[in-house]
């Protein structure tokens, strides 16, 4: 590192996190996609550092936002598999520290824009809130298309325990996913205007709902984007630093891009709607220059889970493979579930055109972002974390220090220690490769009686899983579990051990067997 960025590097820079929704390891040109275009996503990766093995925490949503957000497993919160449905209780508690709370405390202006998805606490009809701690907890929180109590829901009413309650001093997005209701937008702590009309449906897996009048899906992240631009354009004016957390709706279903970006790609629908991610990330990556902040800012990319394979949006998968040559895809505790793109670009503080195959995981991005600004978290939180800061700039890969936990939708786990994988399941752990694909006719519905079989997860019944060396063998394929009963014994051991004292679902009193 040179002595002028040494120098920048103590400086407390910006940080700009974007965080795609169900964006692949491959779906990125600099990670391999040829049919694809991300020409401003892969400027970013050239100018600064591009990981090849991250992770999210979970092969979902909602629990790799937690982790992000709060350097934690989500098992350890109310939440234990699956995703939120978009009126469930918020899952983070306030008192909790998060990225947002800890920077916010050092002065950092704070905004997050988009997808949220960690749960909100509605206002009911009857004046009470909805809960996911204490007597009153409404753990029946996990998404089902008729979950949704609409009629006990007064939307003219704030909500609490989101983004502002939580250390972001501004707030514009959407409670969950774009096929989740309602479909308004949400400002600090309430709607923007109350919906009271139904819902589009115009495509298998959306949820019934309200929406305000005027509500189009298509819109979505250009407002998003808008916003975002416009609060950066406001702290850039003040003596402070920014921390801008962009959550986009894309490339997730009901994969609505704009006119415009239609085409752009030859991987359907939802390659159009990556190539709208690219261009969010142009818009920002524009205003930072324009703001003349683009060196003393840090800039993060990443996803939160695998892409799906099995809608008919998601184009041919033979032809474009959207997680690279791994295998499985969104929900699955194969890698392709969430093994995810990670760049990080600061021309003040790292070198440009890294790669590096450390394993990461994205809950790493707590203690990580919080060194750079030179904080260290508070005493307790991120515990499912490390600081990789130092890594950031150096060409010597470094052992994590702790293994990775991965986590499939079923709620299956799996732990990676150095090249070795076990899952605790015999096939993708209940992810969306056991569903039946929906081809727009017969099996409309993913989470559905008609699923595949899909072997058995890790319990007193079927005490065994599967072990893969992922450097040689990453469509894991070749299973070592009979072979090295040691490695099964370890990791068995490893993971009771990190889930000790935390209502996991994990059956630690049961020991692995061979498989035959």
């Amino acid at each position: 590192m040179t002595t002028d960025r040494h120098a920048r590097r103590n400086a407390q820079p910006n940080i700009v996190l974007i965080l795609a929704d169900d964006m692949g390891w491959g779906d990125l040109g600099c990670y391999g996609a040829s049919a694809i275009s991300t020409p401003r996503m892969d400027a970013v990766a050239s100018a600064g550092v591009r990981f090849t093995d991250a992770h999210s925490s979970s092969a979902v949503c909602s629990p790799s936002r937690y982790s992000i957000l709060t350097g934690r497993y989500a098992w350890r919160s109310p939440m234990k598999q699956h995703v939120l449905h978009s009126y469930a209780p918020a899952i983070i508690e306030t008192s909790r520290p998060t990225i947002a709370s800890e920077l916010q405390a050092s002065g950092y202006s704070t905004g997050v824009f988009g997808k949220w998805h960690l749960g909100l606490d509605w206002t009911r009809t009857d004046g009470t809130r909805v809960t996911a701690f204490g007597e009153q907890a409404d753990l029946d929180i996990l998404d089902r298309p008729d979950q949704y109590p609409v009629e006990d829901i007064d939307h003219a009413q704030p909500f609490a325990g989101g983004p502002c309650d939580l250390g972001f001093d501004r707030f514009f997005g959407i409670a969950g996913s774009l096929n989740m209701p309602p479909s308004a937008f949400l400002s600090q702590d309430r709607t923007v205007g109350v919906p009271t009309l139904p819902r589009d449906i115009y495509m298998a897996g959306q949820n019934p709902g309200l929406k305000v009048d005027g509500w189009r899906d298509d819109e979505a992240d250009l407002r998003f984007t808008s916003e975002a631009v416009d609060w950066m354009k406001e702290c850039a004016g003040e003596e402070e630093p920014f921390f801008l957390f962009l959550s986009t709706a894309a490339p997730h279903r009901p994969c609505v891009p704009p006119a415009r970006f239609h085409g752009l790609s030859q991987a359907g629908m939802r390659g159009d709607a990556v190539c709208l991610v690219d261009w969010m990330v142009g818009e920002i990556d524009d205003t930072l220059a324009e703001l003349g902040i683009a060196d003393d800012t840090i800039v993060i990319i990443t996803s939160d889970n695998g892409a799906p394979m099995i809608f008919p949006e998601d184009g041919d998968t033979d032809h474009h493979r959207p997680n690279g040559p791994y295998r499985g895809q969104k929900g699955d505790i194969w890698d392709g579930g969430h093994r995810e793109p990670l760049i990080v670009r600061w021309p003040a503080g790292l070198e440009a055109g890294l790669v590096r195959d450390d394993l990461i995981c994205l809950s790493d991005l707590y203690p990580t972002i919080l060194a750079a600004a030179g904080l260290s978290p508070s005493s307790g939180a991120a515990e499912d974390a490390v600081d990789i800061f130092a890594r950031l700039d150096s060409s010597d890969p470094r052992p994590r220090g702790l293994p990775v936990v991965h986590h499939s939708m079923g709620g299956a786990f799996a732990l990676r220690i150095d090249q070795y994988k076990v899952n605790f399941c015999t096939e993708s752990g209940r992810g969306f490769s056991a569903q039946i694909r929906d081809d727009g006719g017969a099996n409309r519905a993913i989470f559905s009686a008609s699923s595949r079989e899909d072997g058995t997860v890790y319990d007193a019944k079927h005490p065994i899983g599967r072990i893969y060396d992922i450097d040689t063998d990453p469509q894991e394929t070749t299973d070592l579990w009979d072979q090295r009963p040691d490695l099964a014994a370890q990791a068995h051991r490893m993971l009771c051990e990190i889930t000790a004292g935390a209502d996991s679902g994990f059956p630690c009193g049961i020991g692995p067997s061979v498989a035959r």
